[in-house]
């Protein structure tokens, strides 16, 4: 599996220099000399919705349906997919690939959360992600709360609001601007019920935060009531790959490494099993290539797949 150069959730406490001229952002006033900074929305958001949408118009059957995925990306966004190598090289497909696949892994786990009872359901780094506003549990009263960084969020509602997709009574936004504020308090601030069952989605972010970080949102969600739980993707140790996933490794290190923010954290999966049973987390699940491409990708005729070994997607009850 690909570890995501483009991601959906920003990272708590880095500055990001980025460029947006580089990756083809649209003009906007969040933008300014085509260099992104932490006060404003993240150019990987728009990426990492581009690549959903190119799922939308390349891929058939899919692996996840999204049908608003086209219209938040905004006018124009069709031709570009068509027209960009980078969306449709090999690498371009193997990235929309591990895009769809984690999106939709991370909602068929919320549905079995749903089951379970769970009626709060926080995405965090919420990005251009468009569950909130096709949701299928809404007759159950799932309340979705988006954690993201205030100028994110607002960037978001111009997107939605150009789009003509209306906000559900059920959407709480939650702006945290992490460099003074927890997760926690941003929660508890605007509703969050840490006695009520929740389910946590948590995306393209792990690697890029320091252990300590991912373990403390993670001993948050573990405080959370029983009846919840969380999914997230993270990436395994170098030394754990062969020579080839080294190479594929080494190549995205420095990729993300040139855009300002390396990769910071791997986990061994037998190591971060034993700390989420410890943490009070059970049924947990992990999934690497093989497991992933067996349930989303079998028996395709076009070749879609994930490749690679570089990370996994972990699913956990509480």
């Amino acid at each position: 599996m690909i570890a995501c150069a483009e991601r959906d959730a920003r990272t708590p406490r880095t500055a990001r220099f980025l460029s947006a001229r580089a990756e083809g952002f649209p003009q906007s006033p969040f933008f300014d000399e085509g260099v992104m900074i932490e006060a404003r929305p993240s150019r990987t958001a728009y990426m990492v919705a581009m690549r959903r949408a190119a799922h939308q118009i390349f891929d058939n059957p899919k692996v996840f349906d999204d049908p608003i995925a086209m219209r938040i990306v905004g006018p124009g966004a069709e031709e570009r997919l068509r027209s960009e190598p980078r969306f449709l090289n090999r690498f371009g497909r193997a990235v929309r690939a591990s895009m769809a696949a984690r999106s939709r892994y991370a909602e068929d786990q919320l549905d079995r959360a749903v089951q379970r009872g769970a009626r709060q359901y926080v995405v965090l780094g919420a990005g251009l992600d468009t569950f909130a506003y096709r949701n299928p549990h809404a007759r159950q009263e799932l309340r979705v709360f988006e954690v993201d960084y205030p100028a994110t969020q607002e960037w978001k509602r111009q997107r939605l609001a150009a789009a003509n997709v209306a906000i559900p009574a059920s959407v709480t936004f939650a702006p945290v601007d992490f460099e003074h504020q927890t997760l926690s308090e941003g929660l508890r601030q605007v509703g969050f019920d840490v006695t009520k069952p929740a389910f946590f989605s948590w995306l393209g972010v792990t690697m890029y935060l320091a252990r300590e970080t991912v373990m403390g949102t993670l001993r948050f969600v573990a405080a959370c009531a029983p009846g919840g739980g969380v999914v997230f993707d993270y990436m395994v140790p170098r030394e754990s790959l062969n020579w080839t996933g080294q190479l594929v490794h080494d190549a995205l290190a420095r990729r993300v490494a040139r855009a300002g923010e390396p990769f910071r954290t791997f986990f061994p999966p037998e190591k971060l099993r034993e700390d989420l049973e410890a943490m009070g987390f059970h049924s947990i699940e992990t999934l690497g290539a093989a497991e992933i491409n067996a349930r989303y990708f079998d028996n395709r005729h076009d070749g879609l797949r994930v490749p690679g070994l570089l990370g996994r997607f972990l699913s956990a009850e509480r």
